[in-house]
């Protein structure tokens, strides 16, 4: 596992002391070989980890705040702890980060544009599927109903497209999956959670192995199976940052752990370099993007497969 390490970081540590260089390159080391060793914080996709000054000559006992992806640990942050007793995340003493959330918005953005550009200009039917964009207030508003915090990336990619409205039920998205309408969102939502008040119900009388977890608070459905099939999907977890998958059917979990970057990112790359796609095959049926996981039989035999 690569483990990255911007200059800026580099000139942050080297201001705490003469010793925390060092001290991060061990810990980076320890990341390659343990990418899980940190704890969740209240960011979303950022994991914190501790490092004991006293290990170390001239280092203060240090909070380093990191993203782990699947190919790569990026650091986005490396502070000084409160005490050299426990250690407070820096996540917990305000809202946001700043620079964080700013480099996950531009992320999220230059990666959905890349794939509505190539939408544009060669499956004009998918492209003309997409909503517009919601506004600011309609994002928060849904937040605030919902009773969940939405994060930076999730707000640009719904203020770029708010949902797709598919051809012939088929999104955009790998396995012809849709991004969910706000609409969509808010109601999917109340009822999994009404679901899952049922199965805590249940669950009472239940050995803990046998307990059922149907749905959590902080989990936000993003993309749906289809336009309009919410047999499952995919959710975004606000409290780790990755996405994970829901189905009616008791699927597993998806193969690859994917923040809403990764997984953007893969979906442009695909398009844009067809023969290398690993996790589907993008093609065309007329002027509609198809993904050949999901090949509805009545098209199949107009279905042209991407090459390049």
């Amino acid at each position: 596992m690569d483990v990255e390490i911007s200059a800026r970081i580099r000139d942050t540590a080297a201001q705490l002391g003469a010793g925390v260089p060092y001290a991060l390159k061990v810990l980076a080391d320890q990341l390659s070989d343990d990418p899980g060793m940190g704890q969740a914080s209240g960011r979303p996709g950022l994991l914190t980890v501790s490092v004991d000054g006293d290990l170390f000559e001239d280092c203060p006992s240090l909070v380093v705040g990191y993203v782990r992806e699947p190919a790569r640990i990026d650091i986005r942050y490396v502070k000084p702890s409160r005490s050299a007793g426990a250690v407070k995340d820096p996540a917990q003493e305000s809202p946001a980060d700043p620079v964080a959330e700013a480099v996950m918005e531009r992320e999220v953005g230059d990666a959905w544009q890349r794939i509505t550009r190539w939408l544009q200009r060669n499956a004009s039917d998918s492209h003309a599927a997409l909503r517009a964009g919601a506004g600011g207030l309609a994002i928060t508003g849904l937040g605030q109903d919902l009773g969940v915090h939405v994060p930076a990336g999730l707000r640009v990619l719904w203020s770029l497209s708010a949902g797709d409205d598919g051809v012939n039920g088929a999104g955009c998205l790998p396995g012809n999956g849709a991004l969910m309408p706000l609409d969509a969102v808010a109601a999917f939502y109340r009822q999994q959670v009404k679901s899952q008040a049922h199965e805590d119900t249940l669950n009472a009388r239940r050995a803990g192995y046998d307990r059922i977890t149907v749905w959590k608070p902080a989990w936000i459905p993003v993309v749906s199976y289809g336009s309009a099939d919410r047999t499952s999907g995919l959710y975004l977890d606000t409290g780790t940052g990755y996405l994970g998958r829901w189905s009616r059917y008791n699927e597993g979990a998806a193969d690859e752990l994917d923040t809403l970057v990764t997984y953007l990112e893969d979906v442009a790359d695909m398009l844009e370099a067809p023969s290398l796609a690993t996790r589907d095959r993008p093609g065309l049926v007329g002027g509609a993007l198809v993904w050949g996981s999901r090949i509805d039989p009545v098209h199949e035999g107009r279905w042209q497969p991407l090459t390049g």
